[in-house]
């Protein structure tokens, strides 16, 4: 079955031809070492596939927010050395001067780095000058880069209409996860978003409300909709200004025959540190000097039997503070339960964001899942039912 974008699949012979490749090399170092190289082996399928077919692979990313303005400390010289360490081959560095003369030394097979596109002041606002002077060192166009897919820049966005535009491996399953998941999905669909503000996901929740048929609300959000429902939610995280809006989402899900589902039991403690004296009561009984901290068991456990009646799953964002024990309990058991599912082959699981797959890695379980995104407001955006720019260009 034909796809809504083209693949590399479509792209016939490339022996010898210039393939621009967006990627996002956008990786965290510390004392010039990188830190994380998931997104440097995301690459890894696309620009090797590339490599193995004969094309001359260039690569283009962003590193840092240098504004328009060169600087050392933002260059991509700095990842080539780790780069070549996961790909197992050579990378060749060229800087924006002399590209072009670089690029014409480069043979078949043979994998550069250019430097970071962001260096350019008309990148994130997709100057066609911009967009012609990269289109010059290519003559086909692979995004490979989901992550920046929300962004219309010149090297997301624009180089799709200058040149023959295709989804690179990457790209393509996060495409084909992202439409299981929401797109075209097999009800019932349970969503769980959480994380510490409904300011930060008020879209998401408004969106998915019309799309999903059980919505778990978690994390400090969770504060907000039980203090809307007249909860004395003590000295939670609590965004009390927005009680209408919360009340309005609820409305909307009943409209809608979406279940919301909050927690009726959580752990409380009264400060916030690593394994502090807790205790796990019903929400009504919150004294008000504690915090809710993580969705309790009993509420976890109900939890478990909702998605043992669903066929799809779309994750973003944890239950509880997980990054400080006790509180990624709850997190860390409905994970376990979703990735249980999904390896039996009952639930179809898509989980995105960045502290989503943190809580996922800690919990163990990102690989049970049917696909985890790590993409942050690309995710968010299209869990909003936004079309993202560099994903638009790329449809047929």
């Amino acid at each position: 079955m034909s796809k809504p974008f083209k693949t590399l699949d479509e792209m016939g012979d490339v022996q010898g031809k210039r393939v621009l490749v967006r990627e996002d090399l956008n990786v965290p170092m510390a004392d010039g070492a990188v830190t994380d190289d998931t997104r440097l082996r995301a690459t890894v399928p696309t620009v090797l596939e590339l490599a193995d077919r004969g094309a001359i692979v260039l690569v283009l990313a962003h590193f840092g927010r240098p504004k328009g303005v060169p600087s050392a400390d933002m260059s991509l010289a700095r990842i080539t050395k780790a780069y070549e360490g996961v790909l197992g081959r050579p990378v060749r560095y060229i800087d924006w001067e002399g590209d072009a003369a670089a690029v014409a030394t480069l043979q078949p097979g043979d994998i550069a780095v250019l430097e970071n596109t962001r260096f350019f002041g008309g990148e994130e606002k997709n100057d066609p000058a911009v967009i012609d002077r990269f289109a010059a060192l290519g003559d086909l166009y692979v995004n490979d880069a989901f992550s920046a897919a929300h962004r219309a820049h010149a090297s997301t966005e624009g180089l799709a209409h200058k040149l023959p535009a295709f989804a690179g491996r990457a790209m393509e399953a996060e495409l084909d996860a992202l439409e299981k998941a929401l797109g075209k999905p097999e009800h019932p669909v349970a969503a769980v978003v959480g994380g510490a503000k409904v300011s930060s996901k008020l879209d998401v929740l408004k969106h998915l409300v019309t799309k999903v048929d059980h919505l778990i609300i978690g994390g400090g959000m969770a504060n907000t909709f039980l203090a809307a429902r007249g909860v004395d939610v003590g000295k939670s995280l609590c965004e009390h200004d927005l009680a209408s809006t919360a009340e309005e989402i609820l409305d909307a899900a009943d409209r809608a025959n979406c279940t919301v589902h909050l927690p009726y039991d959580v752990v409380v403690a009264k400060e916030f540190k690593p394994n502090p004296a807790t205790r796990t009561v019903n929400v009504h009984e919150v004294a008000a000097d504690e915090m809710i901290l993580d969705v309790g068991p009993a509420a976890v456990e109900s939890l478990g039997d909702v998605l043992k009646n669903c066929r799809t799953l779309v994750w973003n964002g944890p239950l509880g503070a997980f990054e400080t024990p006790p509180f990624d309990m709850a997190t860390v058991a409905l994970a376990r339960t979703a990735a249980a599912l999904t390896s039996d082959g009952s639930l179809v699981s898509v989980a995105g964001g960045g502290d989503t797959a943190a809580a996922l890695n800690q919990a163990g379980v990102a690989g049970s899942f049917t696909f985890v995104s790590t993409a942050g407001g690309a995710f968010l955006e299209w869990m909003e039912g936004k079309d993202l720019p560099g994903v638009a260009a790329l449809m047929r």
